[in-house]
């Protein structure tokens, strides 16, 4: 597998494991890195921190936030002399409840920096950025923006 395959499934294993409410694993994926907002200013560090914020914030419906997220048009730029890769990527979350159709409810932009520890690739931080923001009364237990 190739760095850049390696990454990739990173950004995937996030998505789905956000999907299903998998919070802990969510924290396993930062268990040696960082959630930050835009400017870098850390937001939560670590498994139990990232899975925690995870926790507390998301409204789920049987175990399940309902969300489909998705992650395009990475741009991956490894840097080989270091072993990181700092990567660019657009987002978008899709959700439907019961009681809310389906929609898109927040788009932006991930700045993720990966490291490759032990012959894999760890996410090192992931810095959230918001372009457009959608209904996230059904998704989050806090406002944003």
């Amino acid at each position: 597998m190739t760095s850049t395959d390696g990454i990739r499934n990173l950004l995937g294993t996030y998505c789905e494991r956000m999907d299903r409410g998998d919070f802990d694993g969510i924290g396993e994926l930062f268990a040696d890195g960082r959630l930050a907002d835009e400017h870098g200013t850390p937001i939560a560090i670590g498994a139990e921190a990232v899975a925690d914020l995870y926790r507390v914030g998301t409204k789920l419906y049987d175990g399940s936030p309902r969300t489909k997220h998705v992650v395009a048009n990475s741009v991956i730029e490894p840097d080989d002399n270091t072993s990181t890769a700092a990567v660019r990527s657009s987002y978008v979350v899709f959700q439907q409840t019961d009681d809310f159709p389906l929609q898109a409810i927040i788009t932006g932009r991930y700045q993720d920096t990966f490291e490759h520890q032990d012959g894999v690739w760890r996410f090192a931080e992931r810095r959230f950025t918001i372009d457009l923001l959608g209904d996230l009364s059904h998704h989050l237990r806090y406002d944003v923006g």
